[in-house]
């Protein structure tokens, strides 16, 4: 599309077209337009005419409503003035704008150009094009989420926003602002492409993603990201040196390639090329271990007790429950919470079996005594005590001292002679190992596996060790952080704590959901998805069947929100009945319903909060990806989040077989 300068003066109380105002033409100036049947009009469209806000002008078959009365101008066509004319349809049907495009952000820049990317808009009909702005003047209309502006200057600050449009014309509102400055010109500018990425390979493959990987390139400055390329098509520019491709189909090959490029904008030459074939649809050989986490502290406000998974028919589906939680202090295993674990009184009409508690000497109350109670009546079930937690693993770099005399003490306590008969192994939930979590360890890589180590020499063959770890599937990230491919040959599985990934402690946004299953376009931390977690473990030697996928029975969310797609602005944490951000998926089903799906979860947009969680719809899906992947299992956090009837959890012993 062109670009005319006009400069225009008309009679007093008409407006002015200033020196210099760019005014983009349409495909004919001169072209006659029409007067909408649907208005009566004095005169046909004309330069020098007065409109009234609310008129109605057909031009080249597409209606225009005027929404500020004005006077036109030479070339003021109306859809070169957008603030001054609203598309809405050649025959007055679809009215309904697209949503707004989420989470514009800026892929590249040179000293000349900006590579600009969004997340997509819905439209009740569809999506056709995004109009694309530098400051107020429209540059392009894109037909996909991405764009390079060209022939900018050398290091000036520029500023875009985007709007989705439909066939019928009719627009979104204003994305977000991004505000980004060009690379520095001049002649000394870097020119130099990084080297060729080498080794792409495939990680893993579903039925509907491959998982991919390639060797790091090198740069005379520095390498900002990877362009990936499913055939021609560029799919994504990938941070690191790992990305999922997901919504692919079923028994059917595909071919990738990848170009490094730096912040000059320089692309390396093209990588070797990978050809891999997804795998066929349903089915798979994945165990089906399932296995709940039952928080002592929700025997208080939550009410919540040991007898509610008899009754929520929940213990009729488990094979495990991890009780949660006992404390990490002085480097020894100790007790969390003594009330609820072994002294509350239960009368008969809460207890698992209908007899009451007595205080008769030495005999055994609280959950630890209706989890034997639970036990008797499903002989099925294991129970594991899980140690740490988010709030209580600080004390595990002391303990990673001596992890012997560690061990020892988790070994007594377990196997106290006042419960011993209760549980069956020790779960680990070190959070986080050589890493940070609500305190930073520094115990060093190795320290996790010799704790591992220590604990099935104490406890032997014939008890479970287990441990809940990190899915920080980022390069560099948590996983990368401690030997969980070494320590993996210790433990019967890893509870992998798939979850949590997103949340409103960035309080505004952007939104994302808690639990992605693969990345998404727009996703705002690569690496941190279910399927990215899976696929590093496992390329660190870590066996499919000791690895269980984590699903929250829960949400988390935002508030201050005025988009239903993902990538959007907040306020902050929206209101929860315990914990502002998050909330139980047994309120939130009716509260907030689900209304979208992204990355195989769901998320929900009412009033102005947006919420994040799993579904049953979506946890089958996630099921179905377990098998697929040929994992051992799942598991989830915790039982008090489902509904009285047990539907997340019958969710996924149905999709586990």
């Amino acid at each position: 599309m062109r670009l005319k300068f006009v400069k225009v003066m008309i009679a007093a109380g008409a407006m002015v077209l200033p020196l210099g105002t760019a005014v983009a033409l349409g495909p004919s100036a001169s072209a006659t337009a029409t007067v909408s049947s649907k208005v009566a009009m004095a005169a046909a469209w004309a330069p020098n005419t007065a409109y009234t806000a609310g008129t109605i002008v057909t031009y080249n078959g597409v209606d225009y409503r005027c929404v500020q009365s004005h006077t036109s101008l030479v070339g003021w066509e109306p859809p070169n003035v957008p603030a001054l004319w609203t598309p809405v349809g050649g025959g007055g049907g679809d009215t309904t704008a697209p949503s707004v495009p989420g989470n514009l952000r800026s892929t590249a820049t040179t000293s000349s150009s900006v590579s600009l990317a969004w997340n997509a808009s819905t439209d009740n009909v569809g999506v056709t094009g995004y109009n694309v702005y530098r400051g107020t003047t429209l540059v392009t209309t894109a037909t996909g989420t991405s764009y390079t502006d060209g022939g900018l200057t050398a290091n000036t600050a520029y500023s875009y926003t985007v709007r989705a449009r439909d066939a019928a014309g009719n627009l979104s509102a204003v994305s977000n602002t991004l505000n980004v400055t060009t690379q520095p010109g001049g002649g000394g500018g870097d020119t130099t492409a990084p080297s060729v990425p080498g080794n792409l390979r495939s990680t893993g493959t579903t039925s509907s993603s491959v998982s991919l990987a390639w060797n790091a390139s090198t740069d005379n400055v520095g390498v900002t990201g990877y362009n990936v390329y499913r055939g021609t098509t560029l799919v994504t520019t990938a941070s690191g040196t790992s990305y999922t491709d997901a919504g692919l189909s079923a028994s059917t090959a595909y071919s990738y390639t990848v170009r490094a490029r730096d912040a000059a904008g320089n692309l390396s030459g093209v990588s070797n090329t990978l050809n891999v074939t997804t795998q066929p649809g349903g089915g798979g050989g994945g165990g089906n271990k399932l296995l709940g986490y039952f928080a002592q502290w929700g025997v208080y406000q939550r009410a919540y007790h040991v007898k509610n998974i008899d009754t929520s028919g929940s213990a009729a589906k488990l094979g495990y429950i991890n009780y949660a939680f006992g404390n990490v202090t002085n480097g020894q295993c100790t007790i969390g919470d003594s009330y609820a674990d072994y002294d509350r009184a239960y009368s008969a009409a809460e207890s698992v079996d209908g007899v009451a508690d007595t205080w008769d000497a030495g005999a055994l109350r609280g959950s630890f005594n209706q989890l034997r109670k639970l036990k008797a009546k499903y002989p099925n079930i294991k129970v594991l005590w899980s140690f740490g937690g988010w709030t209580w693993s600080g004390g595990f770099g002391q303990a990673a001292a001596n992890p012997t005399a560690f061990a020892n003490s988790c070994y007594n306590l377990v196997e106290d002679p006042r419960w011993a008969d209760v549980f069956d192994g020790i779960d680990i939930d070190w959070e986080y190992p050589n890493a940070c979590g609500l305190t930073c360890d520094t115990s060093g890589a190795a320290s996790f596996k010799n704790l591992m180590q220590a604990l099935r020499n104490r406890f032997g063959a014939n008890y479970l060790v287990t441990a809940a770890i990190t899915a920080d599937g980022s390069n560099g990230g948590k996983i990368d952080a401690a030997d969980y491919g070494g320590a993996a040959q210790y433990l019967n599985w890893y509870n992998v704590m798939t979850y949590d990934y997103f949340g409103a402690w960035a309080a505004q946004g952007p939104t994302a959901p808690h639990s992605p299953l693969t990345p998404y376009s727009g996703i705002p931390q690569q690496g941190f998805s279910s399927d990215e977690a899976i696929q590093k473990l496992k390329s660190k030697g870590v066996p499919a069947s000791k690895l269980l996928l984590g699903i929250g029975f829960y949400g988390r969310g935002w508030t201050g929100v005025s988009q239903a797609a993902p990538g959007g602005t907040a306020t902050g944490a929206a209101p929860g009945t315990y914990e502002a951000g998050i909330e139980d998926y047994k309120v939130l089903k009716t509260r907030c319903p689900s209304n979208g799906t992204i990355a195989g979860t769901a998320y929900a947009f009412c009033g102005n909060q947006w919420w994040s969680y799993d579904t049953p719809a979506t946890i089958a899906g996630k099921m179905g990806y377990a098998k697929n992947q040929g994992l051992g299992g799942s598991f989830f956090w915790e039982l008090s989040g489902d509904t009285t009837n047990g539907e997340l959890i019958t969710a996924m012993k149905n999709g586990l077989g």
